[in-house]
């Protein structure tokens, strides 16, 4: 018979055995943690996953990248979901990059010193972070504070500044910052490859048709800038386009030779990358003037180009009710003229967008007197439409009167039936040469066609002003691109046209980040004000009700096993 003593060695050395297992155990695991890491993202959207190409670029970081993040402080419930947001994306970053990421959360308001406080906003203002005016609540008070939800990024003495909050202005607050949370991976990602990486890919404005003059794309080619190089050029002084990965066609408006077209047309072939931003008619408000004008095609000789490819350029005007506004006189006070800003229905605001890495999460785009674009038959080409004008649209067919008066005239709901018109399509695939079973051009210096091109990617929009920046008359320099000088409001036409390159030239790169989706859940606000005291109750005494039956349970379980002895 077994004696108590032997019982209670023996359990003593289960129990010590047991001990030395977990010990053996937990070491083992830190061992395996510290040489195999891993995490796993259990949420259902995997918003807490880092795309496999940020986590490339961060793991080649070559020198410490610190990022100084100005979103802290006591926020409402939205702006508190991303500031955790960016503090979340920073802590993943920090880790993929091996210790070369570092990250600061500074409030502007914890500086006590006003004059200081207030110098120092200013110099975050000037750096690029816009500022935003929050509404709270505090001890029952209505308070409004500027914040400054963005970050600056700093790498070997250079740095860029990051603006968190994004999104389309037409969306509710809560989707907007939705929206914004979607953004920071790639904000982040997209500043920190700008200040580290010296991009290596090639881009050739192109000129010699009437295009857009320098300082008009100023803003859009010094932003490239930052990422690309950008070289510029016209087009008959060149003998080919050998040694550019991408090219820039901004508003021609004088026709194109049969060689002109011939180099675009084997540069595609060659898997060259382009972007053209044409009108099909002839319209700008410096030729409206008082009597107006008759807005008739252009002869660009170069729809048939376009047309092999894939889209048509159809020599036609949008109006619309979703529109931008301009500045009339309206009426007299005494000698001084009265100005009012109009809606002018001949500049539609763009607000409706396809899902698509290139105007995912988009604010609305302004446009200039555009048309509208057919797709036709072009084998291989995939056709994906980026970009529509509103439903409540109306189509002028050639040629169309533009005068002031049209902003005066009241409105006609019938009139604008036309529905959504696409205005920017994406074609990909394997592209057919408009010279195939043709010979190449007198002058042309490679005088063999390729019939056929490799893989390749054109997108086409019917708007040549949307890349143009407006110019400071008083100081003649270049306003941001997108910026409405009348209205003191920026539109998105800079991130349409930046994230088009993007794509053209990393289509496979960090521009597919922009397509993380988080779904936004919000709750019933009606059923809360209801249900209110339901879950207020039960919060407070399911956790009293658990922790009683926890305790009846251990009762009853250890009186149950020590019984037998």
């Amino acid at each position: 018979m077994v004696t108590e003593t032997a019982r209670n060695k023996s359990k003593r050395s289960n129990d010590l055995l047991k001990f030395a297992a977990w010990v053996v155990g937990i070491i083992l695991l830190n061992i395996l943690a510290a040489n195999f890491f891993f995490r796993l993202d259990l949420t259902e959207d995997k918003r807490y996953t880092i795309a496999p190409v940020t986590k490339q670029m961060l793991s080649q970081l070559p020198d410490e990248v610190v990022v100084d993040v100005y979103l802290e402080g006591d926020f409402p419930a939205g702006f508190k979901r991303l500031q955790q947001s960016v503090r979340e994306t920073l802590d993943e970053f920090r880790i993929y990059s091996g210790g070369n990421l570092r990250y600061n959360f500074i409030n502007p308001n914890d500086i006590s010193d006003e004059k200081q406080r207030n110098e120092f906003m200013m110099s975050l203002a000037q750096k690029g972070i816009n500022p935003t005016n929050l509404r709270a609540t505090e001890e029952g008070k209505q308070v409004e504070r500027l914040v400054f939800p963005g970050a600056i990024v700093k790498y070997k003495g250079k740095e860029t500044a990051v603006n968190f909050l994004k999104g389309n202005l037409a969306a509710s607050a809560d989707e907007r910052l939705n929206q914004s949370v979607e953004g920071v991976e790639f904000e982040l990602a997209t500043s920190i490859r700008k200040l580290a990486f010296l991009g290596n890919k090639i881009i050739g404005y192109i000129t010699g048709q009437g295009e857009l003059e320098m300082e008009q794309v100023t803003d859009l080619l010094g932003s490239l800038q930052e990422h690309y190089r950008v070289a510029r050029g016209e087009l008959d002084q060149i003998p080919t386009l050998k040694g550019l990965d991408l090219i820039i066609i901004a508003k021609p408006t004088a026709a194109y030779s049969e060689l002109d077209k011939y180099k675009i047309d084997q540069f595609i072939m060659n898997g060259g990358k382009a972007v053209f931003f044409v009108d099909a008619l002839n319209a700008n408000m410096d030729s409206v003037g008082a009597g107006g004008m008759f807005s008739l095609p252009y002869n660009l000789n170069i729809e048939d180009l376009l047309f092999r490819y894939g889209v048509r350029l159809n020599p036609t005007m949008i109006m619309d009710l979703n529109s931008g506004f301009i500045p009339m006189v309206t009426g007299y006070s005494g000698d001084r003229p009265q100005t009012e800003m109009i809606n002018w229905r001949f500049y539609p605001l763009l607000n409706n967008f396809s899902k698509h890495p290139i105007t995912r999460n988009l604010d609305a785009v302004y446009t200039k007197f555009i048309g509208t674009i057919d797709t036709v038959r072009a084998d291989g080409i995939v056709k994906t439409p980026l970009v529509y004008t509103s439903k409540y649209s109306r189509v002028l067919q050639p040629p169309v009167p533009v005068t002031l008066e049209e902003a005066r005239m009241d409105v006609n709901p019938e009139q604008y039936q036309d529905g959504e018109q696409p205005v920017g399509y994406l074609l990909e695939g394997k592209f057919t040469s408009l010279f195939r079973n043709r010979r190449a051009p007198a002058g042309a210096e490679e005088t063999t066609v390729k019939e056929l091109g490799v893989e390749s990617k054109v997108v086409v929009f019917s708007d040549g002003d949307l890349v143009r920046n407006e110019i400071n008359p008083r100081t003649g320099q270049a306003y941001e691109l997108g910026f409405d000088r009348f209205n003191n409001v920026k539109f998105a036409n800079k991130e349409l046209a930046m994230n088009t390159i993007h794509y053209l030239l990393d289509s496979g790169g960090l521009i597919n980040v922009r397509s993380k989706e988080i779904q936004l859940r919000p709750l019933d606000k009606v059923r809360i004000r209801e249900d209110k005291g339901f879950w207020q109750l039960l919060n407070l005494a399911a956790p009293i009700a658990l922790l009683v039956l926890f305790g009846i349970a251990r009762y009853y379980l250890r009186k149950r096993k020590y019984e037998r002895y």
